[in-house]
């Protein structure tokens, strides 16, 4: 089984690669800096399994077909596809310039709606072929100075439902992770009110990651939407 993750050199995308490595994947990682992900193929693999690092940065669209191509080039196919990697930006919305919000929703929004379309083909001929895309709590909810990151999170989380009922007839099982505060670098940055021993550890996401391709029974789950426990419950 082969698996691409985007924005697999830290945080989120790192701990999926590690867990999915641990099961089995061959991993095709994807990321903006050589080293980082270098240092991660080096874990995984520590694990067994075969890992390809590519380098490239998402706000580019030739990078979108091409990380799909050199994917399948590699190792002969793809069953899973992680769409991970993601910009963000604080600040109040009349802060935002057009060249901000053309920039996070090139990668928030725009690269895993086209990634998405070039990885089909190649999805369709997998034995259980699967679309993880992690979004987030401001994807359903609003937070003040979030205007752009909210937004663009908003536009995948649509993108995300109508994408699972065009391929479900093909048997693509397509989900959605919708995390609260995660320990990494950009919610630090976003959310430094928050304390950082209440932050769910990206490890906790990458579980939820190993649950979906261990399901292979009439039941499925659409979404995950996971919160900090320190935050209301059903809020």
């Amino acid at each position: 089984m082969t698996a691409l993750i985007t924005g697999a050199s830290r945080g989120i995308g790192k701990a999926i690669a590690l867990e999915l490595a641990s099961l089995g994947y061959e991993l095709s990682l994807v990321g903006r800096e050589a080293p980082a992900l270098e240092s991660v193929q080096k874990e995984c693999s520590a694990k067994g399994v075969r890992a390809e690092i590519i380098q490239a940065d998402l706000s580019e669209e030739k990078s979108w077909t091409g990380i799909i191509e050199r994917t399948v080039g590699a190792f002969g196919g793809l069953d899973l596809l992680v769409n991970c990697a993601g910009l963000s930006q604080a600040g109040n919305f009349t802060e935002v310039s057009p060249e901000d919000w053309d920039r996070i929703f090139t990668v928030n929004a725009k690269a895993p709606f086209f990634i998405c379309q070039a990885a089909l083909p190649y999805l369709k001929q997998s034995g259980k072929p699967i679309v993880i895309n992690i979004a987030s709590v401001v994807g359903f909810k609003g937070y003040a100075n979030q205007s752009v990151y909210s937004s663009s999170k908003h536009a995948l989380t649509g993108f995300t439902k109508v994408f699972a009922k065009e391929v479900q007839p093909f048997g693509i099982r397509v989900h959605l992770i919708s995390p609260g505060g995660v320990a990494t670098e950009m919610v630090t940055k976003m959310r430094p009110d928050i304390d950082s021993s209440e932050l769910i550890q990206p490890e906790e996401i990458a579980k939820i990651v190993q649950f979906i391709v261990s399901l292979d029974g009439n039941g499925t789950i659409d979404q995950f939407y996971i919160r900090r426990y320190s935050s209301l419950a059903f809020d």
